[in-house]
């Protein structure tokens, strides 16, 4: 008996089908294990994708750091004195701490402190003051004309770069923006580019107006003061470690208790960006053990009603026995008809799970707003999957095969 042999197959076919309903129910055990092993493992790399995607051009070793209030008495001073971050603590930290990669300063305003207006339409819009290199951190689209460069900066030109939504209340439907200009607190500035988010997070607005930072120094009269900044880390170092480096530093320059933990507030980007990656592989491990043991309890299901099998069949393997069936010959096709059971089965499931994530990711498709992209599955866990699949059934199928080996003619043959 050999796989290839026709009879073999139109056996295992006459077999599984004199009870097609037991044999269908049997069958969704291992389906369903590999639908969901596929389909929790695709939409769990669509997920990481998403948010790669969301997260695509933003420096993720990076940490957001302010100046906030005291809550410490020290060196004379009272609680509760606000502290300002200033230009020149740039170069102090990065002469004191190596590890920093770059600095980017940043000023911005509320939408109640950006009074902006056009031909007689006033709007209220947030004013953020920035430096080119910030591009680096976030990514924009531009829509028309171009970002903040360097000469904006060095010749402290009254430019504005205007988002999508500014773009859309300010000026009419297939209007131009770019070479006009808008008036922010009384002074007239000139749009020289439109951007929008190239993602569907709401980490960049598109709500808002950037102005060359020295610009925007002069404009609310800010003069060394800075709103914020960005600081980048070298890949190679701790995040975590650095951001206690960089307080412990700003703590000792400004007269702050080594103590006082509300002085300077801080965003570690780095740390929630890892905390978001971690949780989705630790979601694909979890897809693992779920799709293994579903599969694993499919294939036991599929062991169990060929016992069933066997037992039915034990007058029809006593003729085999009789008329000279050799016991391999016996166990060949019971392991046949389990192979062919668990593969058949996973190759359904796998089908399914594909079908489900093309589905889903079409929806996704039309709604940018969910972090779901290009849901894959490796061909390496496709094959551990089928290799687990054949293996089991192989294994498992051995407990039937060998009750029918068992099987002693001579009392298969017996009336009962």
């Amino acid at each position: 008996m050999t796989i290839f042999n026709r009879e073999t197959w139109d056996e295992v076919y006459h077999t599984l089908s004199k009870n097609k309903l037991r044999t269908a129910l049997t069958m969704i055990g291992v389906a369903w294990g590999m639908f969901l092993y596929v389909f929790l493992l695709g939409a769990a790399k669509g997920a990481e994708n998403g948010f790669n995607k969301i997260f695509d051009g933003f420096a993720t070793n990076s940490i957001f750091l302010w100046g906030s209030n005291t809550s410490e008495n020290y060196k004379g001073f009272s609680r509760g004195r606000k502290l300002d971050l200033h230009m020149d603590d740039i170069e102090y930290l990065k002469k004191l701490i190596p590890e920093i990669d770059f600095i980017v300063p940043r000023s911005s305003s509320g939408a109640e402190q950006g009074n902006v207006t056009r031909n007689n339409v006033t709007k209220y819009f947030s004013i953020f003051g920035d430096y080119p290199v910030l591009t680096q951190l976030e990514k924009k689209e531009v829509i028309k004309g171009r970002l903040l460069n360097e000469n904006d900066i060095s010749e402290n030109k009254k430019v504005v770069v205007i988002g999508k939504e500014v773009a859309e209340q300010l000026f009419k439907e297939g209007e131009n923006p770019i070479g006009e200009y808008i008036k922010i607190n009384g002074i007239y500035f000139q749009v020289v580019g439109v951007c929008r988010n190239p993602t569907s997070s709401g980490i960049i607005k598109e709500d808002v107006i950037y102005t060359p930072f020295n610009t925007y120094q002069t404009l609310y009269n800010r003069g060394n003061r800075i709103g914020w900044m960005v600081i980048s880390i070298k890949p190679q170092y701790n995040v975590r470690e650095i951001e206690k480096k960089v307080k412990i530093a700003l703590k000792r320059r400004y007269d702050v208790s080594p103590t006082d933990e509300r002085a300077f507030g801080a965003w570690n980007f780095a740390e929630d960006y890892k905390k978001i990656i971690n949780f989705l592989k630790g979601l694909q491990i979890l897809t693992w053990i779920v799709g293994g043991l579903t599969i694993l309890a499919g294939v036991i299901a599929i062991s169990n009603i060929l016992l069933i099998t066997v037992k039915e069949r034990t007058l029809e393997i006593g003729i085999r026995r009789a008329l000279g069936a050799k016991p391999s010959e016996i166990r060949a096709q019971v392991l046949t008809e389990s192979a062919f059971l668990t593969i058949f089965s996973g190759m359904l499931g796998f089908i399914g799970g594909i079908l489900m994530l093309i589905f889903v990711s079409s929806v996704a498709y039309e709604r940018p707003e969910i972090p779901f992209y290009n849901p894959t599955v490796s061909p390496w866990n496709i094959l551990m999957a089928l290799c687990l699949m054949i293996s089991l059934g192989l294994s498992i199928g051995l407990i039937p095969a060998q009750r029918a080996v068992q099987i002693k003619p001579i009392d298969a043959l017996r009336p009962e």
